[in-house]
């Protein structure tokens, strides 16, 4: 039988998680979006009480959830504010990479560390002229006796300003699209690693965003994830891991603005009433519970099966393109109920606003998720009626 419900450990998880954000997350919130400074002390917080590096296994001092028990905890603190949250996901998105394709040793050499005390691991795909083809990259690395040599630029790096590691992936010289991909953990303070400035961006302002160069960077060979030149697959999985993650990120966010929504509505009156009782702001207000329903479910979907070791890779786009784009409907709608006053900075409705974009682009943008689930309906998927076609 199937069963939606959630473990007693679970709830207890996902309470916990959206207590942190009422107390810890909420607060603070405004004044790091206007300042943009990283919130370091909100995530020693979370740190202290557990909620960081979920994946992180046990056997290295880790909390040992999987993906759906990180989309709880990530729905929770996104809905108080998705650039903290982001933030504080993306030690998890570092460790992917080497969790998927590293040794035991590797895991245990580069991960252990970051359970011991706040500490941070980037991850790196994107460039300056590359993001969503990621067979596309164009730093290189060479392979010379025992090291690997590492040039070009990443860009969008996500904590790539405060963290002592990075997740990366370049491309053997020589070679061209998904045949020489390597995956390799650079420590960030090698001789030739250059971090660029904060980035300045609309929304997740809290989220330390830069880009990396390489100029001939000298990596030992056993910093390596996998073979050389078979990163692809690492670099694929990752993102069918963390796919659901954006999925419950849009899913808080909509969340939030729906709650906000629903507590102006009863209060603005309009043609001596509460705008709360017209139809119009009723459908509006039903139409983002289906709809985040629906993201939440398909969400859950997706890190269930990531869970269960089965390919996700057509769940996690499904759930991350319907959730993102529905997150930037819901906050749009909410919005638009606020009238004037949403525009304005007096609400934090504004401020999802500018959140709710990112997640239509970073990890694969709407488009490409559409591009990956129309490739698997045309050459893999299995028609029930195609025989019956005339």
């Amino acid at each position: 039988m199937i069963d939606f419900s959630l473990t007693d450990d679970q709830k207890k998880l996902q309470l916990k998680a959206r207590e942190f954000a009422i107390n810890e997350i909420i607060p603070v919130s405004r004044k790091y979006d206007q300042s943009g400074e990283f919130p370091r002390e909100v995530l020693q917080k979370a740190f202290d009480q557990g909620l960081m590096n979920t994946i992180f296994p046990q056997n290295i001092g880790g909390p040992g959830l999987g993906v759906l028990d990180t989309c709880l905890i990530v729905e929770e603190t996104a809905a108080a504010d998705p650039g903290i949250t982001t933030s504080l996901f993306d030690n998890c998105l570092g460790a992917e990479p080497i969790l998927i394709g590293g040794t035991k040793e590797q895991i245990d050499r580069f991960l252990k560390p970051l359970t011991k005390e706040l500490k941070f691991i980037a991850f790196a795909t994107s460039e300056p002229g590359m993001g969503s083809d990621v067979a596309g990259l164009t730093a290189t690395a060479r392979l010379e006796g025992d090291e690997i040599i590492l040039n070009g630029r990443k860009m969008w790096v996500t904590n790539g300003g405060v963290a002592s590691l990075l997740s990366t992936f370049c491309r053997l010289e020589g070679t061209k699209r998904h045949k020489g991909i390597t995956g390799v953990v650079v420590p960030m303070d090698s001789e030739g690693v250059k971090v660029g400035k904060p980035i300045p961006k609309m929304g997740h302002k809290a989220s330390n965003t830069v880009m990396v160069r390489f100029n001939e960077v000298h990596i030992p060979t056993e910093n390596i994830l996998g073979e050389p030149g078979k990163g692809f697959p690492i670099a694929m999985q990752t993102f069918a891991h963390t796919r659901p993650t954006i999925g419950a990120f849009a899913c808080g966010l909509a969340r939030a603005a729906m709650e906000y929504a629903i507590a102006y509505a009863k209060r603005r009156k309009a043609f001596e009433s509460e705008i709360a009782n017209f139809q119009a702001i009723q459908f509006m207000l039903a139409d983002m519970k289906i709809h985040i329903d629906a993201a939440r479910l398909l969400t859950w979907k997706a890190a269930w099966e990531a869970d269960q070791g089965r390919d996700n890779t057509i769940s996690a786009s499904v759930c991350k393109s319907f959730a993102s784009d529905y997150g930037m409907k819901a906050v749009s709608d909410a919005l638009q109920i606020f009238g004037g006053y949403g525009y304005t900075t007096n609400y934090l409705i504004e401020k999802l606003f500018r959140d709710a974009k990112l997640y239509q682009i970073y990890e694969g943008t709407s488009q490409i998720q559409r591009m990956v689930i129309a490739r698997h309906l045309l050459s893999r998927y299995n028609p029930v009626f195609e025989k019956t076609f005339s």
